[in-house]
C-alpha cells in the first residue's frame, strides 16, 4: 500500500529532526507521499497565521500527519499550534509511551508506561481573563462526562489491544470535588465494562511520588489534560528524557504524531540534536497505519544504535562533551544502516 501523509517540519530544530524521520521511514520501504506544510513562525511570515486553514484541510484529507516541534511564545504572542491542531481536528487522545531504551542513561530498569492524556478540555480550553489588570487573573477549568468517557475508553481499548493489564485514573478529586470528581466517577463507570483489565486510581501528587519510587507498579495512566501534560514529562524523565520519547494525538479516524520535546531554537541548523523522539514518533505512525513490521524494524534499529553507543548525538554519550558524538544526520544514517 501507499499512503499520503501531511508533514509539518516545525521550526527551530524541527526541520532537522523531521528530515531525519522522513529518511528513516522511507528506508523501511513503506511507500509514502509527503504533503509538506509550514506552521508556526514561518507560516506567520507567509500566510499571516501560525496555523493556516490549508494545513488542517491537508490533515483532514489524508487522515494522518506528523509534525516537528513548534515554538510556543511564553506569556504572549500566538496560541500554541499544537493545541490548535488538537482542538480543530478533535484529536482528543494524547498517547505518550515511556519505555526504557537500553543504552539511554536512566535510574531505572524495565519501566514501560503509557500515558493517555485527555487533549481537548481542562484548563487548556484557554478560557481566562483579567479580574484586575496586572493584579489578578482567572482561568476556567472544564471537565465533561463525554470527554472523560471517551478518553478512559480509549485507554482501556489501548490496554486490551496491546495486552496491558492495568489502567490507573489520575485525578485530584479530594480537592477538586466537582471537576475531578466527575472525571473519577466516570472512569470508574467505564472500567466496569472491562472486567478483564485491572483498574485503580491515584491522586496526582501521590502518583508523582510513587512514579519516582516504584514506576514498575504502573502500566497505563489516564489523566485530564493538565495533569497529563505534567506527568507525561515526568515519565519521560524516568526513561532518559524528552529526547527519546514519542507522542501521538488521536481522534476518530485521524491522527497526528509528534515528538514530546520543544523546538530548541538555539540549536537551529547546527546538526546537533537527537532525532530519536521524532523517529520513534514515525514508528508510532507506521504502527497506526497498520505497517507493524516496518514500525518494529525502526524501533529495533533505534535500540541497536543507541545500545551500541557509537553513532549517537552528544546527549546520548556518557559525557556530553564526548568528541565522538555525531550529528542529527549521521545518527539517522546509522539507524538507516541498522534497518
Amino acid at each position: 500500500m501507499s499512503y499520503t501523509v501531511t508533514l509539518i517540519p516545525g521550526d527551530g530544530i524541527g526541520p532537522e529532526v523531521s528530515e531525519a524521520t522522513r529518511r528513516v521511514v522511507e528506508a523501511t520501504g513503506v511507500a509514502i507521499e509527503w504533503e509538506i506544510h509550514e506552521a508556526g513562525e514561518a507560516a506567520i511570515a507567509k500566510y499571516g497565521a501560525p496555523l493556516p486553514d490549508h494545513i488542517l484541510d491537508s490533515i483532514r484529507r489524508n487522515k494522518v500527519g506528523i509534525k516537528g516541534p513548534i515554538t510556543t511564545p511564553v506569556g504572549k504572542g500566538f496560541r500554541s499550534v499544537n493545541v490548535g491542531i488538537r482542538k480543530a481536528l478533535d484529536l482528543y487522545a494524547n498517547l505518550r509511551p515511556a519505555k526504557v531504551v537500553p543504552g539511554v542513561a536512566s535510574r531505572y530498569e524495565n519501566v514501560d508506561l503509557v500515558i493517555v492524556r485527555e487533549n481537548t478540555e481542562c484548563l487548556y480550553v484557554g478560557i481566562e481573563h483579567d479580574v484586575i489588570a496586572n493584579e489578578a487573573a482567572e482561568a476556567i477549568r472544564i471537565i465533561t462526562r463525554r470527554a472523560t468517557e471517551r478518553i478512559v475508553r480509549f485507554a482501556f481499548e489501548y490496554a486490551r489491544t496491546n495486552g496491558r493489564k492495568l489502567v490507573t485514573a489520575v485525578h485530584k478529586a479530594n480537592i477538586l470535588k466537582l471537576t475531578d470528581g466527575l472525571f473519577l466517577r466516570t472512569a470508574q463507570e467505564v472500567a466496569q465494562q472491562y472486567p478483564e483489565i485491572a483498574f485503580n486510581d491515584r491522586i496526582v501528587d501521590n502518583l508523582c511520588m510513587q512514579l519516582v519510587q516504584r514506576p514498575q507498579e504502573y502500566d497505563v495512566l489516564v489523566l485530564p489534560n493538565l495533569f497529563g501534560d505534567i506527568v507525561s514529562d515526568l515519565c519521560s524523565g524516568l526513561v532518559g528524557g524528552l529526547g527519546v520519547t514519542p507522542g501521538a494525538n488521536m481522534g476518530d479516524g485521524i491522527a497526528v504524531f509528534e515528538p514530546v520535546h520543544g523546538s530548541a531554537p538555539k540549536y537551529t541548523g547546527l546538526n546537533k540534536v537527537n532525532p530519536t523522539a521524532m523517529i520513534r514518533s514515525g514508528a508510532l505512525m507506521l504502527r497506526y497505519l497498520g505497517e507493524t513490521q516496518a514500525a518494529q524494524r525502526i524501533e529495533d534499529a533505534v535500540t541497536r544504535v543507541i545500545a551500541e553507543g557509537k553513532s549517537v548525538t552528544y546527549d546520548l554519550k556518557a559525557r556530553r562533551d564526548d568528541p565522538t558524538a555525531v550529528g542529527t544526520r549521521e545518527m539517522a544514517d546509522a539507524i538507516i544502516a541498522a534497518l
